[in-house]
């Protein structure tokens, strides 16, 4: 009997699986990923209670005399979006709440992608990995894959900080016509819409490679140019049309940014 050896092709599903292993792992390994977690979950906390205990709060400007007012949060859902009042204006308008608030972690996420990303090229890691086995599409969709796990946690974090916030601060909670559905359907569209934001971020990090700091202000730099239009289309009276929306605008995103992404890998040095 005659020994046949067997060679197993190491197609496109393993090549994947094996990388998002690898990610994964070092993902739910490193520090950062979990210190920008727990600031995700203590930044609403922190602002809601001290923004409520500065409420009513007047300064002084000493040149001009003019007094200004600090108005704290009235309801604990002005950390998600901006909410309508009984009148149907809109409660919050530009204040401080309308701007600090859950989207900020659309920019928060550059940070961990970009860090983990030039950490692959500043230690050979990359190098190796494009030498022995993988393929730069492959690597390119796990890190998205990643930085979208990671977005995904930080919106749950910050969602979670607002709930306890506005519980411990004492605020209302009263949604002044909009349904548990139109919170649900927009933390959903908030989640799909993550997708944009990150295929951003890891093309520009490719691009930057080893130098985490011009990532770093790239990414936040080109966030910049789509996060006013994060409340319009993720709104708290979000219905399935907004959450179709992020899905298609996310996906459009993440394939042709990711396209983008491994030519770059392909055309330039990764050192």
């Amino acid at each position: 009997m005659k020994n046949e050896v067997i060679f197993t092709k190491n197609n496109f599903g393993l090549q994947v699986k094996s990388m998002l292993k690898v990610d994964f792992r070092r993902m739910f390994r490193s520090k950062i990923f979990y210190i920008i977690i727990a600031c995700a979950l203590v930044i609403p906390i922190l602002m809601t209670v001290m923004m409520t205990m500065m409420d009513g709060s007047v300064s002084v400007d000493p040149q001009t005399g003019a007094e200004t007012i600090m108005e704290g949060p009235e309801n604990a859902w002005q950390s998600i979006g901006t909410l309508p009042t009984a009148d149907g204006a809109t409660m919050g308008g530009m204040d401080v709440m309308a701007m600090c608030n859950i989207n900020m972690m659309f920019m928060a996420v550059a940070i961990f992608i970009c860090l983990f990303i030039s950490e692959d090229f500043r230690s050979g890691y990359a190098k190796n990995l494009f030498t022995v086995r993988a393929e730069k599409g492959n690597y390119v969709f796990s890190k998205t894959l990643a930085g979208f796990v990671c977005g995904l946690l930080m919106l749950v974090a910050y969602f979670i900080g607002a709930i306890l916030g506005g519980a411990a601060s004492g605020l209302s909670f009263e949604l002044y016509g909009l349904t548990a559905t139109n919170i649900a359907m927009c933390m959903i569209s908030k989640i799909f819409l993550m997708l944009v934001f990150v295929a951003i971020d890891v093309l520009i990090s490719v691009a930057a490679k080893q130098k985490a700091w011009l990532c770093i202000f790239g990414s936040l730099g080109a966030g910049m140019l789509l996060f006013m239009m994060v409340s319009v289309i993720t709104p708290l009276s979000s219905t399935i049309m907004n959450v179709l929306l992020c899905i298609a605008g996310g996906t459009i995103f993440a394939v042709g940014l990711g396209a983008i992404s491994k030519l770059i890998l392909n055309k330039t040095s990764l050192v």
